[in-house]
């Protein structure tokens, strides 16, 4: 169809256009898809055999929807996404408020200007990118807002009576006629805000300050909650939700490999930075892990939840702290590192709500635990697991560690700098007796900067699994043997595994 050569409403009836509503349209669209076997949500990670085929489901249903989840589980996107089911232009007539279709207009501005005009009436065109409208249930969000009001200014510029329709001033959801309209958070709205939705949903009368207007309005509704709500902060009354047809369960990433296919799809790297720094997968799955970890701590709220834009920006930190440390340095080029990663910590900070346990241990100490529960998990994928040899005397296969552990035993210590420059910190680890033989056994195909990052892996693990200490303090990392660091910890500064700090 030409839409640029149909401008009347004649020429529209010509073109064979056919009215339909917008559920209809998007319901026609998804059998296309799929009969094309095209993916309907790209870009959406994990959901594919839960959240994907459910949302399908509503939608071939002509349902309205409720995605049901905790933050950070792409309820929104999966909502912007539906603009891709609506038709590229649709019709409808000039200089409507509430774009009514040409063939059933329902506002009076329509119904009187196509009595005038009859085939002449003026037909615009309007891209399936406006056809959706979003918004934010706060406390404060009124009825005028989201359906209208009477507009006392308008009736005397125009001399109407107040009863006459055309002295309203619409609300966004009439605006949001034939398209797709989403409230997000939906139990934060007032219930009576919520009742004023009922009639919407059902019948498509529109209520303002007592004046009743018979308005069936064609929208896709969809609603988003976190459950944390229903007890919190309110509560989607009954019968609304009753008037929702489908409630669609969201959820968290599965597994690291949706998360590492999220964060990678998700992280703002720019190019600058994918050329200069590298960033190895064993490190992307400690930042991943992190989040995992998160999830079932007993110092964070689980009620709240650990959204995935706690790992996308603990990403995006990491290659920065690498950058940031090449630039001092003037490397073109580096890796992120172990030591890189404690600059996640704000990422992680400003991501999860604690319980009261959690703030009694403080933000930025659970955060710390949390990377320290990532090296341990992970580690165990790379090496054996130290928890094998920890207790095992004599008898059996001998610790592998033992060497690297007794380095320290000696009363050796190892300062990691953060501004190390990346062949200083290589020489620096291969001080250590022992670590480059054990690396090297289990990575024989390593290059030199993956065999120091592996290294420095294993000093992280170690301390994670209370083999040695581990502290932070201003601009380094001090690696040293378990028992000498415990009669001289120093609780002001040190951020080691919660083994450490059960001691301190």
């Amino acid at each position: 169809m030409n839409i640029e050569k149909i401008k009347t409403l004649g020429e529209l009836k010509k073109s064979g256009y056919k009215h339909r509503s917008v559920k209809e349209e998007v319901r026609e669209n998804l059998l296309k898809k799929l009969q094309k076997k095209e993916n309907s949500f790209p870009g959406i990670v994990g959901y594919e055999d839960s959240v994907i085929p459910d949302t399908e489901r509503a939608l071939l249903s002509r349902h309205n929807i409720l995605f049901l989840g905790l933050r950070g589980q792409a309820k929104t996107r999966m909502a912007r996404q539906m603009i891709q089911l609506l038709d590229e232009y649709i019709p409808y007539v000039a200089g409507s408020e509430i774009n009514d279709d040409p063939f059933a207009p329902i506002s009076k501005f329509s119904r009187e200007l196509i009595r005038q005009k009859g085939d002449d009436t003026p037909v615009s065109w309007l891209h399936r990118r406006d056809r959706y409208s979003e918004k934010l249930a706060t406390p404060d969000v009124s009825v005028a807002d989201l359906i209208g009001d009477i507009d006392p200014i308008k009736a005397a510029n125009m001399r109407l009576n107040f009863a006459d329709e055309e002295v309203i001033h619409f609300g966004i959801i009439p605006k949001s006629n034939r398209g797709i309209f989403v409230i997000n958070e939906i139990p934060d709205l007032q219930a009576r805000i919520q009742v004023s939705l009922f009639n919407i949903l059902e019948e498509g009368d529109i209520q303002i300050r007592g004046f009743k207007l018979r308005m069936p309005l064609d929208i896709l509704f969809v609603f988003t909650a976190n459950p944390e709500d229903y007890t919190n902060r309110g509560s989607i009354v009954t019968p609304l939700k009753d008037r929702i047809e489908s409630q669609i369960l969201t959820h968290y990433p599965k597994n690291i490999e949706h998360a590492l296919l999220i964060t990678e799809q998700e992280a703002d790297i720019t190019e600058e930075q994918k050329v200069r720094v590298r960033v190895s997968d064993m490190v992307k799955r400690i930042i991943e892990q992190v989040a995992f970890e998160a999830r079932t701590s007993e110092f964070v709220d689980k009620k709240s939840g650990v959204s995935a834009r706690l790992t996308i920006a603990a990403y995006e930190n990491a290659v920065s702290s690498a950058e940031r440390r090449a630039l001092l340095n003037n490397e073109k080029e580096t890796q992120v590192w172990m030591s890189d990663l404690v600059g996640i910590i704000p990422s992680i900070t400003g991501k999860i709500e604690l319980v009261y346990e959690g703030e009694q241990e403080g933000p930025y100490q659970v955060a710390f635990n949390l990377l320290e529960k990532a090296f341990r998990s992970q580690f165990v994928n790379y090496f054996p697991n130290p928890e094998l040899f920890k207790k095992r005397k004599g008898a059996g296969e001998e610790n592998p560690y033992k060497p690297i552990t007794g380095w320290f035993d000696k009363g050796n210590h190892l300062d990691v700098f953060f501004n190390l420059k990346d062949d200083e910190k290589v020489r620096l680890l291969y001080k250590v007796d022992g670590l480059h033989a054990f690396v090297k056994k289990h990575f024989r195909n390593a290059s030199e900067k993956e065999m120091a990052l592996l290294m420095e892996f294993v000093l992280h693990g170690l301390s994670a699994y209370s083999m040695i200490s581990k502290k932070v303090v201003e601009g380094k990392i001090e690696f040293k043997d378990l028992i000498g660091s415990m009669m001289n910890m120093s609780p002001d500064t040190s951020y080691g595994s919660e083994e450490e700090e059960d001691f301190g």
